[in-house]
């Protein structure tokens, strides 16, 4: 280990920077950050620099550096252009040994900036010893994505019971054990979803809670996209490698279901037409039943829950038995298969308005506004619209649409198998059955459809079909 990793209390402490330019403002960035004193030593400010002195967050010294202005400070940081001017700075701050980073020339540096996670009062530090500044940043990112943007609420929060806890436990291992629980589990997620006193309420129901006492589960009710992993949030993700139970959909892809821990007890609970694995109802009564057993239950469904996915049903019986509950969106259907065919659902020249209905048949019917959805310079999205395809054209064709109307069809959009065909509401039914085409599909109708030819850019591995 080259470096000593160690974290410096820098608030209200002068610290000295030389240089006026954008490189310097980002360390004075960093430093007003952890509460210092700041003071630049510059000929010239660069506008963002002009503007922090300006505001008297920063003192100024005009001119070029001397020796003597190290004195005092307690951490120095030369970021000028001149390496002859950088030199001497770090050799100041070595005789009257003062911490000192040069950027960018490791040779000179008592002392290395890390990439920085900031969670305040949670901070990691990222260092590749000066050798690799851009490895250290990509595991910064890496570290971003997984790590909870409320998790300094979350230190905060346990700070505020740590005394608290230690008068209710009086061994430490069953305190380590407590914060443990309350740090992976419900109290946490009601931190990150903004819902702190109701996370001080459960803490407290926590530390009452008796030897034995049965706890209530919690139902996550998670979108899953449209099936390309990659567009999952960072939430979703989180909570299903967390959670207990899988209770998933048929629309949820199997690169996204390869995503959830690998231990956990998998559902399906997919439906097909005419066809339902378990029925709605039976659908709500288990979700419930497994959280009243103290599962951690991630209710997980393609698109978003709550376009078409019935989620509100499934948290209106969560609602009314008491079982806590989240929701996490998901991009839902019409913007991944819209996106990554090339396809924007409104466009000033073509679309001003998008209507999303569903083109599941009911006793052989439609249920659906036709006068309201079938206008022009307007984007309509049909979901589960491929079996009454054919009822469905005519129809937008009876109330008012032109037959060549653009429609494109998205098969198992956003996934690497995706599948697009291109025609009219005259053509398209005869092209479906001819192309053989399968569920999961979404069907877009309107003008913007012609942008795709130009817009297209995203190349699956099954060729695009265009007519």
């Amino acid at each position: 280990m080259k470096y000593f990793p160690i974290f410096l209390r820098l608030e209200n402490k002068p610290c000295l920077v030389v240089g006026g330019g954008e490189i310097a403002h980002r360390k004075v960035e960093l430093l007003k950050r952890a509460g210092a004193a700041v003071t630049v030593v510059a000929p010239d400010l660069c506008k963002q620099m002009s503007a922090l002195t300006a505001s008297d967050e920063i003192s100024h010294i005009i001119g070029e550096f001397t020796e003597d202005q190290v004195a005092g400070n307690v951490l120095v940081i030369a970021a000028t252009n001149n390496r002859a001017v950088n030199a001497l700075v770090a050799s100041a701050a070595d005789k009257l040994s003062i911490p000192v980073n040069v950027v960018d020339t490791p040779d000179l540096c008592q002392f290395v900036m890390p990439s920085i996670v900031d969670r305040s009062p949670i901070v990691i530090a990222i260092s590749s010893g000066g050798t690799s500044p851009v490895l250290a940043r990509l595991i910064r990112a890496k570290l971003e994505s997984t790590i909870p943007a409320a998790y300094g609420r979350l230190a905060g929060l346990a700070k505020e019971y740590r005394d608290k806890v230690k008068q209710t436990f009086t061994s430490i291992n069953e305190r380590r054990i407590f914060w443990e629980k309350t740090l992976q589990g419900r109290v946490a997620e009601l931190v990150f979803s903004g819902q702190e006193q109701q996370a001080k309420n459960e803490l407290e129901k926590d530390l009452k809670r008796k030897k034995g006492d049965t706890e209530v589960g919690e139902v996550y009710l998670v979108g899953g996209g449209p099936g390309d992993p990659d567009l999952l949030t960072f939430r979703a993700l989180r909570l299903m490698q967390q959670a207990d139970v899988i209770v998933h959909d048929r629309l949820v892809s199997p690169e996204v279901l390869d995503l959830v821990r690998r231990d956990a007890v998998k559902i399906y609970a997919g439906k097909e037409k005419d066809k339902h694995a378990i029925p709605q109802d039976k659908i709500n009564t288990l979700l419930v039943k497994l959280a009243k057993e103290g599962k951690r239950v991630c209710r997980l469904k393609g698109g978003d829950p709550f376009i078409f996915g019935r989620g509100g049903e499934e948290i209106e019986l969560l609602a009314k038995e008491g079982i806590p509950f989240q929701v996490v969106p998901g991009i839902t259907a019409a913007a991944g298969c819209a996106s990554y065919s090339g396809i924007p659902l409104t466009h000033r020249d073509y679309s001003q308005s998008v209507a999303f209905v569903t083109g599941h048949l009911k006793d052989g019917n439609f249920n659906l506004n036709w006068d309201g959805i079938a206008k022009p310079n307007q984007t309509l999205v049909i979901y589960m619209g491929l079996v009454g395809i054919d009822a469905l054209c005519q129809e937008l064709i009876s109330h008012g649409l032109v037959k060549n109307t653009p429609v494109a069809l998205v098969q198992q959009g956003t996934t690497r198998h995706q599948r697009v065909i291109v025609g009219d509401l005259e053509t398209m039914p005869d092209m479906v059955k001819k192309k053989r085409v399968k569920a999961p599909t979404l069907i877009i109708v309107g003008e913007v459809v012609k942008l795709r030819e130009s817009l297209n850019w995203f190349h699956a591995e099954q060729e695009q079909e265009n007519y």
